[in-house]
Formats: C-alpha cells, structure tokens, sequence
C-alpha cells in the first residue's frame, strides 16, 4: 500500500507538470480525488488493511490528499495570473488621438442641471466642495443643531449602517466641515447624493441630488439670500419664474424659509407632480443658526451667513419637463433620448 501511495504520488507530480489549462486541472481534481478517485478508493478500503498498518496507511493517505488539493489549487493560481499576463500582451491597443463621436452618449439630466449650476455660483465667487456620502452621526444631525432625540430627527427616516454611521440624509452634513476648513468670510457650494427612506412616488425617491450652499461673512443678511436665489433661478431656467418664500422650519438656520416655485406642469392648476397644490417645493433655505456658527468655529457676534439647500433631482425635472422623479433613477435610456440631451 505504501508502494502504491508512492506511485501515487509521483502521477500526481508528473501530471502537474504537464498541465496547461484549467481542464487538464479540474481532470487530474476529478482523476485522484473524484467520488471515483484513486486517493478516496484508498480511504474507502483503509479497513482492508492490515490493522497495524490502518491508523499508518490513512494518515499517509490523507496527508497526500491535502498534498494534492494544495498542488491544484497553486496551478490555478499560476494559470490565472498567465492568462491575465497574455490577455494584457494580446489587448488590441485604443489610439487615443481619434477623434471622439460626439453623437454617442448623453449627459444625464441632473449632471447638466449640477454643472450648470456649479459654474453660475462659481462666477459669483462661490467655491465648490465635495462631501461624504457615508457620515457620522455627528455631522449629519449634531453639528447641525439637531441633538440626541431631538423630534426633528423623526422627519427623516434614515438608512443606519452597523459601524454607528449612516447614509447621509442631506447635504448639510457638510456644513461643519467645510466651516472648520475655511472659516469665515466663506462662500461654498457642495452638492451630492442623499438618501432617506421614503415612500416612492412621482415626486419622492430614496435616493436623490441635493446641492448645498454657504454664504458667511459680516452683515450677510435675508436681502443678499434672496438676491443669490433670484439670480440662481432666472440663469437655470432662462426665464423669469415665479416663486414664493413662506416660512419653514429647519433647526440648522433661523429664521428659515421655503422658496418654492409655481408647478410648470399644470402653470398652477394642480396635477399629480405638485399634489394639486399648484406648487412645488424647491429651495429650503435661510439664516445660518448661531449654534451652527459656533460648532463650525465661527463667531455669531460678528458674522452670519445664510444657508440653502437646492433639490437638484426635483430641479432637472422641472427643467427638462420630466413628470416623475422615478424616471432619473431608472436607468431608462430613453428619457435621455427623448430629450436629446448632449
């Protein structure tokens, strides 16, 4: 039996050796260590041994046996990393110096919306800025004047992760951080993806674009917030719109407002987008709070800004004249092309 393990042993080495695709190795798998292999007839027969040589033969045996299964999976290995060597010397080459086909691929909606955006409050001397989309408790709710159990937390229901952190709910959660980061005077824009866990409708996704904006600096008042959003909305739509501003509740700014804006789909009549209420809620905005300030390293005494927080989802359709919001998550190429939008 010794012998025959022996022999064994040196097919196997042998075998390997010769061995120049994964079907040679799954047949040598199949071959020694199948239901039918020659290592498990061993196994199977072990009680035919000798008894003095059982506990010998069967610890040798399976001693041979992880000796194989360590050999196959090594080859796999040197077989993958030799494929992928020949697949990076065979690749065909891309000249980059072709001239790119402008008429393949679209921009999507929210992206134009976001870059158009971006370069309005740039020329007005505005910064851009990136945030998290996974973030601390902290900054998503603390740093924003919204404690521990505080009840305005209950008006978004958010996706927590197991570290503690979560899926950040709105693009204030950024606020500390970029305050932290440039203290005042400060003009800043920060858009990003949000998500809250709402009940999906033509106006509501739990996945949604938000851009958020900051301006800080000494006598910063409600005039120059209205002036920016003025000048926001007459560039992104060409056109003068017509808006309210009616006073909402936010814990991070006071006073707060909600800039809203009449619905393009019904001029105000009332339709499934707005509710029948003839509006559509756009801009929630207003006074940066002196707790926020303060947490952001910023003397209220001598400086205050105002906040907004624009709907860039709920923006590109109104733009783009898009009747459900569920429409920019659905990876429906369609609505691109309907709009044939470059």
């Amino acid at each position: 039996m010794e012998s025959k393990l022996s022999n064994l042993k040196e097919q196997i080495i042998n075998k390997m050796n010769d061995v120049k695709t994964s079907a040679d190795i799954e047949k040598i798998r199949v071959e020694f260590l199948g239901k039918k292999g020659k290592l498990i007839d061993i196994l199977k027969n072990i009680k035919n041994v000798e008894a003095s040589k059982r506990k010998e033969i069967g610890e040798k045996t399976n001693l041979l046996k992880v000796e194989v299964e360590n050999l196959i999976e090594s080859k796999k290995e040197e077989l993958k990393e030799k494929e992928f060597e020949n697949k990076i010397k065979n690749t065909e080459k891309i000249d980059i110096t072709i001239p790119v086909n402008d008429k393949i691929g679209s921009l999507h909606p929210i992206t134009i919306v976001q870059k158009e955006l971006e370069d309005i409050f740039t020329s007005m001397g505005f910064t851009v800025e990136d945030g998290n989309e996974v973030e601390t408790e902290y900054n998503n709710f603390e740093a924003v004047n919204v404690p521990k159990y505080h009840p305005a937390r209950d008006m978004q229901d958010t996706f927590w992760l197991e570290n503690g952190q979560l899926l950040k709910t709105q693009t204030s959660a950024a606020q500390n951080k970029i305050m932290l980061k440039y203290g005042a005077p400060l003009k800043a824009i920060f858009p990003g993806r949000c998500f809250r866990n709402e009940a999906l409708d033509a106006s509501h996704e739990n996945t949604f674009f938000q851009m958020e904006g900051m301006m800080i600096d000494k006598n910063v008042s409600i005039a120059n917030l209205i002036y920016f959003m003025k000048t926001l909305l007459s560039e992104v739509f060409k056109k003068d719109v017509e808006v309210r501003l009616r006073p909402g509740y936010f814990p991070f700014v006071e006073p707060g407002f909600e800039l809203d804006i009449k619905c393009p789909y019904c001029s105000g009549k009332g339709c499934k987008v707005c509710k029948n209420g003839s509006w559509i809620e756009l801009c929630p905005c207003g006074m940066i709070h002196p707790n926020v300030l303060k947490m952001g390293g910023i003397d209220p005494e001598e400086y205050s800004g105002f906040a907004f927080g624009l709907g860039l989802s709920r923006l590109a359709m109104m733009k783009y004249n898009i009747n459900d919001l569920r429409a920019l998550n659905s990876c429906d190429l369609r609505v691109l092309k309907q709009m044939n939008i470059k």
